[in-house]
């Protein structure tokens, strides 16, 4: 049987400490490493001078699939009033699945390394995405307080040397609120902050009645629901407790901000149109480029309302 180590307090692990110069690694074997080829986006710390191409890099967003990464990084060309010199295209690295807009960088993958060996410094990241709500209306955007499990327990397990160590998954109090304060108060849909909870599936482990599998009927579908509800939950989605878990432990500032796509109180599927969805998820990009514009002390952009 696996030995179960829980992480007690930040106090009792130095690399919990927040990082305010250059991004350093929390991998004290690193320093043996004489190269580092990052494989998932085809670049290396011996082929590419990684310093001069990211070193200004402030911001980090991260989001789902290629296609809405560059959808968003067109967006905050206009978003940051960047002036692209002629003939010139956005930096597009690892087919789409990185896109620079200095000082920012737009990605679908884990890049840590990649802003250490830049020499990045105070960089703050963003998790950008699409849930489903509980007891909103859809269409309503959540600021996350608090990441939690499919069991609510705010931390990542993850299985080490046969081990189960818990990685807390704190967010940004600070960056969560600023983000509250800058959105659009004449919105014709609710900004609000709420707990996430996070699920491994999507189907059982968001208590959904339309996958291939399902042992439990409707009642226990809504006895759960609402006692997660009851509970503070706000949404359920995916990827929130990882993200939060991994920035937390190297120190990183970050925020995760999502629409809803639906009220899971009322049913599983989706049932709008596809314009009206891709509207949807841009209103996280739109107050995550306020709050950068205001970081870099850019006035907004009425041109920049939609993507």
């Amino acid at each position: 049987m696996a030995s179960f180590i829980p992480i007690k307090t930040v106090e009792e692990l130095a690399g919990y400490i927040p990082q305010t110069g250059p991004l350093q690694m929390r991998n004290q074997s690193f320093s043996d490493i004489e190269d580092d080829v990052l494989y998932h986006i085809a670049l290396g710390k011996k082929s590419h001078d990684l310093k001069d191409m990211f070193h200004d890099v402030k911001f980090v967003c991260f989001g789902g699939s290629p296609n809405r990464m560059r959808s968003f990084a067109e967006y905050m060309v206009k978003a940051l009033n960047y002036k692209m010199p002629a003939g010139q295209d956005l930096c597009d690295i690892a087919h789409g699945m990185v896109w620079v807009c200095r000082p920012c960088l737009l990605s679908s993958m884990r890049i840590f390394k990649l802003l250490h060996h830049a020499e990045c410094s105070d960089v703050t990241f963003f998790r950008l995405g699409t849930s489903g709500g509980l007891g909103l209306k859809p269409g309503t955007v959540i600021i996350t307080e608090e990441a939690v499990d499919g069991l609510l327990r705010p931390y990542m397990e993850v299985a080490t040397l046969g081990m189960m160590l818990q990685h807390p998954s704190r967010l940004s109090h600070e960056v969560a609120q600023e983000l509250l304060n800058l959105a659009d108060p004449n919105a014709d849909f609710d900004t609000i902050i709420g707990k996430t909870m996070c699920t491994l599936d999507f189907y059982e482990g968001q208590a959904r009645l339309d996958g291939f599998f399902c042992d439990y009927s409707k009642e226990d579908k809504m006895a759960f629901l609402r006692r997660v509800h009851n509970r503070g939950i706000k949404n359920i989605e995916m990827e929130s407790l990882c993200f939060a878990a991994y920035c937390y432990r190297a120190g990183i500032k970050s925020a995760v901000v999502c629409v809803t796509l639906l009220d899971r109180m009322e049913g599983d599927q989706i049932n709008v149109a596809h314009e009206v969805i891709e509207e949807w998820q841009q209103r996280p990009q739109r107050l995550v480029a306020a709050y950068i514009r205001k970081h870099l002390g850019i006035e907004s952009n009425v041109s920049c309302n939609s993507i």
